[in-house]
């Protein structure tokens, strides 16, 4: 009979310590040490019969391992083809995101007999999803348990073509002598299953809570465990929703899918620049489209910003989907560099549409929405605008830019602002390069000299 004791595991690595402590001592981690019980765990019996039968790698068929469509076009984008055959993926995101939507629209689309496993909802509820999403189908089959071996009996008798776990936290093994949703219970119940899946080809999908920083929660070795991590998000008050692979042992990690939320379910969005620019006001000062990169994708989104006088001491600086810290650097070298005051002003900066601008390609847009607004004076609504700024007021070039002006080109554009650096030409668009800031604002009729002359801080006049 095992000896029951109380441990800390790490919520990150898994490591376990006698006591607690403020920081792991295997990661480092600060403030990840919970409360655990397992049992004393015994040697392992030795390997009894034939030993295993191994392979020469030039005989396994590499066929075995092609992906199998899911029959949606952007997971299909997202996993490069599809789900292959004995994987596992891990489906995380915030609760009400879509993520049990996205699953049944998958069991609808992709075919076979395939097994769902609810365990934090009723069979009854997931039926009613079902039938409001025109997702009812004789070959999805529902299960509604939380014991993991009842779980892996089902799937044992039942072979299903795909298995889905809906979530492993919530899954516990009476043999683990812990609470389910523990370290020790979700890193049991989640290797019996992979292994199970390696084993039996099986290809089979868990679900996984996040935390309140959008981590997958659990220890981090749940992550390793798997052959794709993906992470879906979205603005709670759009209806867009991104599909991102972070780990992916058969493909790349830099594609992104885009679904709609809509009232009969997620719809793929093939043609993301269009939904975002599609209620676009052109000639009205604060607004410039970018072309910016998620992974591999390009996408041209509007970026807006709106400056007034301040009636506080602190002026508000408000930036919605980019960086804050960004927000006031770029406000500096506009001061700087181009010769544009903010200091007494409110300034409110936004990326429309629900995404989030992560990448320094969009700094030049913030600068023009920015100086337009200040300035009252309208950007062409046919003119794009691309490249890093730095401190000294000079453009970098961005990675891929041929393939952001392609997709400009694509939408109706016609002209699009450079940094000098970026050597590239596109059919149907005049591409200007310019080399500062103040250059691209005297360009687009911002500023009236292209060359500003700083100012000393101290003296409050040009050097």
């Amino acid at each position: 009979m095992s000896k029951m004791r109380i441990v800390h595991r790490c919520g990150d690595c898994g490591a376990g310590h006698p006591k607690w402590s403020g920081r792991c001592g295997s990661c480092g981690s600060w403030n990840s040490l919970i409360e655990d019980v397992e049992g004393d765990v015994g040697h392992p019996p030795l390997l009894s019969g034939p030993p295993p039968e191994v392979q020469s790698i030039t005989q396994i068929d590499p066929l075995e391992g092609q992906p199998r469509s899911t029959g949606i076009s952007e997971m299909d984008r997202v996993l490069s083809g599809g789900l292959v055959p004995g994987s596992v993926t891990l489906l995380g995101g915030e609760p009400g995101v879509g993520k049990s939507t996205l699953l049944l629209q998958l069991l609808a689309a992709m075919g076979g007999r395939t097994l769902y496993v609810t365990a934090e909802e009723s069979a009854q509820q997931v039926r009613l999803r079902a039938d409001r999403l025109g997702a009812l189908h004789d070959n999805i089959f529902l299960l509604a348990e939380t014991s993991l071996p009842r779980i892996r009996a089902a799937a044992a008798a039942m072979r299903p073509d795909l298995l889905i776990v809906d979530s492993i936290q919530a899954v516990s093994d009476p043999e683990i002598a812990s609470g389910p949703g523990s370290v020790t219970q979700v890193r049991g119940c989640a290797q019996q299953l992979v292994a199970d899946a390696k084993s039996n080809g099986l290809t089979t999908l868990l679900v996984g809570h996040v935390t309140k920083e959008g981590t997958l929660a659990g220890p981090r070795v749940l992550e390793h465990l798997v052959d794709t991590v993906l992470s879906f998000d979205g603005e709670r008050h759009h209806a867009l929703r991104m599909l991102r692979a972070v780990k992916h042992r058969f493909g790349t990690t830099n594609e992104l899918g885009l679904f709609e939320m809509e009232g009969d379910g997620l719809r793929p969005v093939p043609d993301a620049s269009k939904l975002f620019l599609a209620d676009r006001r052109a000639g009205v000062p604060g607004s410039v489209v970018a072309p910016v990169l998620d992974g591999y994708r390009p996408l041209l989104v509007e970026v807006q910003a709106l400056v007034t006088l301040s009636a506080l001491s602190s002026p508000r600086r408000s930036a919605q989907g980019f960086d804050h810290g960004r927000l006031a650097v770029l406000l500096a070298v506009l001061d700087q560099r181009a010769g544009l005051m903010f200091g007494p002003c409110d300034v409110y900066a936004s990326v429309v549409g629900g995404i989030r601008l992560t990448e320094p390609g969009g700094d030049l847009a913030v600068c023009v929405a920015a100086a337009s607004a200040v300035t009252g004076r309208p950007v062409s609504g046919k003119i794009v605008v691309c490249g890093e700024v730095g401190l000294a007021g000079e453009l970098r070039q961005v990675s891929q830019t041929a393939r952001r002006l392609t997709e400009a080109a694509r939408l109706g554009f016609t002209t699009a602002i450079v940094p000098r650096s970026a050597a590239v030409e596109v059919p149907g668009l005049e591409v200007i390069r310019v080399g500062t800031l103040a250059e691209a604002l005297h360009t687009l009729g911002l500023v009236n000299s292209p060359e500003f002359a700083p100012r000393s801080l101290l003296l409050n006049e040009p050097l």
